[in-house]
Formats: C-alpha cells, sequence, structure tokens
C-alpha cells in the first residue's frame, strides 16, 4: 500500500512536470504568433535638435584581451564631442588595469573625454560598479557596454533620439549580434539561440506591452529612471532584468530595436558558456523569487501582462523539471506507471521553440538554411546542460549569496589563455545522468517504446555535453605544454 502511495506521488509529479513544461512552451507559442503580427513593423527615428549630454559606462574585471577593441569602438562613436563621455569602471586584478591606464592616456590625448574610475573594493559587482559610476556623473543618459562588445559608430544617433522624443522612456535595448559565430560547434549553437531570444522573444515582449528585460549590454538608460527605482542594486546575479522589472512596474516604459545590432563575442569554451549560463539561471530565479509578488501586486498590469511575466521569470526553472522527467522515467516504467498515461497531446506545443529558431534565422540570414545545420547542437546544448543550469537555479530560488562569475573573453586561441576555465564537477554528473538515461532507453524499449526517442535524446545530450567538457580540457593541456607560462589560471 506504501509502496503504491509512493508511486501514484510520484506519477503525479511526473504529471505536474509536464503540463508545466506545456505551459512554458504555450508561452512560447504566444510570443511567437505576436512576433508574426509585427516582425515587419518599423520604428523610424525621431529628430533631434539639442543633443543630449550621454555617458558610456564599461564594467570590466580582468579582460585585457578585448578592453583596447572596446575603447577604440566607444571613442568612435558618432556623438557630439561635447556631449559625450566615457567611464571605465575597471574593477581588474591583472594587467587589465595597466592596458586600460595606456590606452585611455593615449585617447585623452586624442581630445576624448574618458576616465579611468577604479574602487578600493569590488562590492556589488557590475551592479556595485555602474551605481558608483553614476554618482561621478552629470548626464540624461548612460550607455552600458561590456567588454566584449563593439557598437557600430551610429550607435548613438540611433538609439539617443527615441529617449529623447518620449520623457517616459527608461531603457532602448539594441539586438546582439556576433563577432565569431563560426568559431567551432559551441558558437553555431548559440548563434541559434541568441538569435532565436532577441529577433523572435524581445521583439514581441516589447511590442505586445509584455514586460521585457535589459540585456546588461548594448542598452542606453535614462539615469533619472534608474535613481527612480532604486538604482542599481546586487541583490542578484542579473542585476539587468531585476532593473528593467522595477523600472517597467514603476511606470517606466522600455523601446527594443531589433534593428540596431551590436555584436559581441561567444563563449568559444563550454565550461566558460555553462558559467555564463549558470549565473543568468541562478540570477533569473533570484529575480523570479524578489518579483514575483510586486508583478502580481501591481494594478498597471493586465492579466496577461502578469502571466507572461511569470513565465518570463521563470524560465530557469524549466530546467528542474527536466531533470525530474529524466530521473523519474526509468523508475516508473518499472512499476508500469507510464504506459497507461496519454501525454501525446501535451508535446504538440512542444514545437514552438523549434520554430522561434527556425523563423529567426530566416528573417536574418540569406543563408538560413545552411545556418540551421547547427540546430542539432542548440538541441544538445538546450538539453544537455538542463543539469548544471537547475542546480544554479535552485540555488537561485533559496539562497541569497550573490557571487558573481564572470564569463571569460578570449578574442582568440582560447586554448592558450589564461582566462580559459577548468572542468567542473557537473561533468561527472553529466556522465552519470547520461548513462542513466541509456538504462532508461532500454527498459522504455521494452515496457513503452514510444519515450525511447525522448530518453535517447538525453542520454546523448547529456554525454555530449560531459564529453565536450573533457575534450576542451585535453585541449587546454596539449596547448599549454608549449607554453609554460600560463599555466597558472584565474
Amino acid at each position: 500500500m506504501m509502496s503504491m502511495t509512493l508511486f501514484s506521488l510520484l506519477t503525479g509529479l511526473y504529471v505536474l512536470c509536464a503540463i508545466l513544461l506545456t505551459a512554458y512552451a504555450l508561452g512560447t507559442f504566444l510570443l511567437l504568433m505576436v512576433y508574426l503580427v509585427y516582425r515587419r513593423q518599423q520604428i523610424a527615428i525621431p529628430d533631434v535638435e539639442d543633443w543630449p549630454r550621454v555617458a558610456v559606462q564599461l564594467p570590466i574585471f580582468n579582460e585585457r584581451y578585448v578592453v583596447e577593441r572596446l575603447l577604440d569602438a566607444v571613442s568612435s562613436l558618432d556623438y557630439p564631442p561635447d556631449k559625450l563621455s566615457i567611464q571605465v569602471l575597471d574593477d581588474s586584478t591583472d594587467t587589465t588595469v595597466e592596458v586600460v591606464a595606456r590606452k585611455v592616456a593615449e585617447l585623452r590625448e586624442r581630445g576624448v573625454q574618458i576616465t579611468h574610475v577604479r574602487r578600493e573594493r569590488r562590492d556589488g559587482f557590475k551592479a556595485g560598479a555602474l551605481a558608483y559610476g553614476l554618482t561621478l556623473l552629470d548626464v540624461e543618459f548612460v550607455v552600458v557596454l561590456d567588454a566584449d562588445f563593439i557598437p557600430s559608430v551610429e550607435f548613438l544617433k540611433s538609439t539617443i533620439p527615441h529617449l529623447v522624443h518620449n520623457p517616459r522612456l527608461a531603457l532602448v535595448q539594441g539586438r546582439w549580434g556576433h563577432l565569431n559565430p563560426f568559431d567551432n560547434l559551441l558558437t553555431r549553437g548559440q548563434t541559434l539561440a541568441l538569435d532565436g531570444h532577441f529577433v523572435v522573444e524581445q521583439t514581441a515582449r516589447n511590442r505586445a506591452g509584455f514586460l521585457m528585460n535589459f540585456n546588461g549590454s548594448a542598452g542606453v538608460w535614462r539615469v533619472k529612471a534608474i535613481q527612480e527605482v532604486g538604482g542599481w542594486q546586487s541583490t542578484t546575479l542579473t542585476e539587468d532584468l531585476d532593473l528593467s522589472y522595477r523600472a517597467q512596474l514603476g511606470g517606466w516604459e522600455c523601446l527594443y530595436l531589433p534593428d540596431v545590432v551590436v555584436p559581441g563575442e561567444l563563449p568559444p569554451q563550454i565550461a566558460a558558456y555553462k558559467q555564463q549560463q549558470s549565473r543568468w539561471a541562478k540570477g533569473g530565479s533570484q529575480c523570479l523569487r524578489l518579483l514575483f509578488f510586486p508583478v502580481w501586486s501591481n494594478r498597471r498590469l493586465s492579466l496577461i501582462q502578469r502571466l507572461m511575466a511569470t513565465v518570463h521569470l521563470a524560465q530557469y526553472m524549466v530546467h528542474p523539471l527536466i531533470v525530474l522527467l529524466v530521473v523519474l522515467t526509468p523508475i516508473l516504467l518499472l512499476n508500469n506507471q507510464l504506459q497507461s498515461l496519454n501525454l501525446g497531446i501535451l508535446g504538440l506545443a512542444g514545437l514552438a521553440p523549434p520554430l522561434v529558431f527556425v523563423i529567426s534565422q530566416y528573417d536574418l540570414y540569406v543563408d538560413w538554411r545552411k545556418r540551421l545545420l547547427a540546430f542539432p547542437i542548440l538541441l544538445v546544448l538546450g538539453t544537455g546542460m538542463a543539469y548544471s543550469n537547475a542546480v544554479a537555479a535552485i540555488e537561485g530560488l533559496v539562497s541569497r549569496r550573490v557571487e558573481f562569475r564572470r564569463t571569460p573573453k578570449f578574442a582568440h586561441h582560447w586554448q592558450q589563455n589564461e582566462y580559459a576555465l577548468s572542468l567542473d564537477s557537473t561533468a561527472y554528473v553529466e556522465a552519470f545522468l547520461s548513462l542513466y538515461a541509456m538504462w532508461g532507453a532500454w527498459i522504455a524499449l521494452h515496457r513503452l517504446p514510444a519515450v525511447v526517442p525522448y530518453l535517447l535524446l538525453y542520454g546523448l545530450a547529456f554525454g555530449m555535453v560531459s564529453l565536450w567538457g573533457i575534450l576542451d580540457q585535453l585541449a587546454m593541456r596539449k596547448a599549454n605544454r608549449h607554453t609554460p607560462q600560463l599555466q597558472n589560471r584565474v
């Protein structure tokens, strides 16, 4: 009797996970439908007679290989020089400090208004640096750019007019492009993932009036809006999502411009990519914990806005659900609990996410068919990294600890780069989950063949991500045999 009750509970948990994943997929389907309505909409750039004062904030931490490239690009922005200042918020602990100091001196000799800001302590990480930088400025608008981004010369004149024209506009966000989409299979997969987010999801959220997020870079903020809603806060690892939601809950508006493209560097190393995704997952769940009740108690928002905001904030909770399904499936198969369930109809909603990637590639690139050949890589990444993202998402819900681990940028030859990350313990758990899912597929082959492809997919994905990390580690060791001076990693 006890075992029957236990397996009934586990079956109920399985069904609940499937329903929640379906709800998330339906949210994606709605965004896709909205995007198809607004995909051809063009937003004209308003005229500006008197350009306002603008500062470009560059929060950096140990970025010696990309920071000069960034400073060259920012100093070339087309904007009245007497109205533009650049603020390098440098919390670095390595020779990046000397690289920045030398470059800043060179630019100042050329007449560029640029300052090199150093703090005694790295309190609050990126959010703390941005907040501190604001106390030193007297401008209407601030641009935030991460170290690996390269804005075009017309970036400011494509974004600032919208803020001047609409006094209730807090943020203008540009679309992330890619500096290295064809470096390797990993960067090809990431290109598909980011294009789906920036082309379809961000456009749909903004045009439909749903709450959208600042992406942490390639955005322009109205300083008054930042100050009015409490400023940059370091209570989460995704200070960008937190601030943009607080601004919109406070009645401010955001604008997304998909035609304003700012390319950035994609992590070419799987460990670096996993660290980036884990930070986003943990920060996203922290924002879910902090903002769930403010969203649902805000009278400015309609029911659909609240629902879509909840789906957005909870997007990384998909990963714990996926891991739970993988773990539960073989157990329930062995006890004949799944054979009587008919969840096939729920799977139809799963068609929405792949369509997002297909349509984004079709709308962006002439060679979209060729680019979609990387879709299996994206599938492996999205499923195989479920464990590391699940751990981070759960930590974000239950822990208040905030430890910012940046995504290392390499510019080139990451295998010989001192910023490259070592293999972490998640690779071993992923290897176990791969074997576990394969064992489940063998059970399903005899008891419920319909779920064999599902379990094989996860077995392959977990195994590939684990193997990817191991191969990267071997490549680093091989490269560093010839460069012994780089053995000490950060």
